[in-house]
């Protein structure tokens, strides 16, 4: 693995249920590349590795969409958008804010990705299931600092910024046509 100048703090958790053993420090390395790429200093980011049942709870709860996606990202300075048919009471304790001390920085958020999905993807895509994971980490990263793609303008940016991460991932040799498997997941 290759280093980079990142200092960006990551933590992962990888849920127990995942069959392949994640190589955690292949994800950190991912995630610091994207902080890098996105200039978003060294905020700190929490990854998570799940399972479907998992992420489709949260989508359900805090999107309004019962069903399993691939990645869920919550930021702490801003919330996206739900699309549940019916909206949200207020007072709904899942919209409480978390306060922290006043000596702590909140960071980025949580990127959560449903395992199981990402290699379904992967297999559909004709790519690595590691490929896959460094595009869900790409694009959760980029929505915990504000993007989205809703509108198509808004859409190309995301692209666009995702991209140049994919870019400095396989610079990093973190990702490359022989090994890309080997480095996400050891089994």
């Amino acid at each position: 693995m290759t280093d980079h100048p990142s200092s960006a703090a990551v933590s992962v958790q990888v849920f127990d249920e995942i069959q392949h053993p994640i190589d955690q420090e292949w994800i950190v390395s991912v995630a610091r590349a994207a902080t890098l790429v996105c200039d978003a200093g060294d905020q700190h980011v929490s990854i998570v590795i799940a399972d479907d049942a998992t992420v489709a709870e949260l989508n359900a709860d805090h999107r309004g969409l019962p069903e399993t996606t691939d990645v869920l990202s919550f930021a702490y300075t801003h919330s996206g958008a739900y699309y549940g048919d019916t909206p949200k009471g207020d007072g709904d304790p899942l919209d409480t804010e978390f306060i922290l001390p006043p000596s702590e920085q909140a960071g980025l958020g949580e990127v959560i990705i449903s395992y199981p999905q990402a290699a379904r993807q992967a297999e559909q895509a004709g790519h690595s299931v590691s490929q896959e994971l460094a595009i869900l980490l790409a694009h959760g990263i980029v929505h915990l600092l504000g993007y989205d793609h809703e509108e198509d303008e808004e859409a190309a940016e995301m692209q666009t910024l995702e991209a140049k991460i994919m870019g400095h991932v396989q610079a990093l040799g973190l990702l490359n046509s022989t090994e890309d498997d080997r480095h996400a997941v050891d089994g």
